[in-house]
């Protein structure tokens, strides 16, 4: 069966860096865009960022862009997200999620993990 676990996710101050991991097994992986999503309590999925089948093309959204890198080891079925210059609005839980298009709409995304609370005090 297809799985996606997230893992990384902890407590942080302002301004620090955190490195996200999606293991994932299951599924063809270099077949699957990837992306990464988060929900702040009492909100909406939120897009974070996403990475073509062969890691060429990357999208960030635009609160995160220039401080977040997605990449992808398709040889270990592995997608990261390294987080840096961190704020108390990152706070979440941070989901990894698969789709068969380069999509940033959380409903093109077929397979989801379970996600990583990412906390950051200021």
């Amino acid at each position: 069966q297809v799985q996606l676990v997230e893992s990384g996710g902890g407590l942080v101050q302002a301004g620090g860096s955190l490195r996200l991991s999606c293991a994932t097994s299951g599924l063809t992986f270099r077949s699957y865009n990837m992306g990464w999503f988060r929900q702040a309590p009492g909100k909406g999925r939120e897009f974070v960022a996403r990475i073509s089948l062969s890691g060429i093309a990357t999208t960030y959204a635009d609160s995160t862009k220039g401080r977040f890198t997605i990449s992808r080891d398709n040889a270990k079925n592995t997608v990261y997200l390294q987080m840096s210059s961190l704020k108390s609005e990152d706070t979440a839980v941070y989901y990894c999620a698969a789709a068969a298009t380069m999509s940033r709409r959380d409903n093109d995304y077929g397979y989801w993990g379970q996600g990583t609370q990412v906390t950051v005090s200021s």
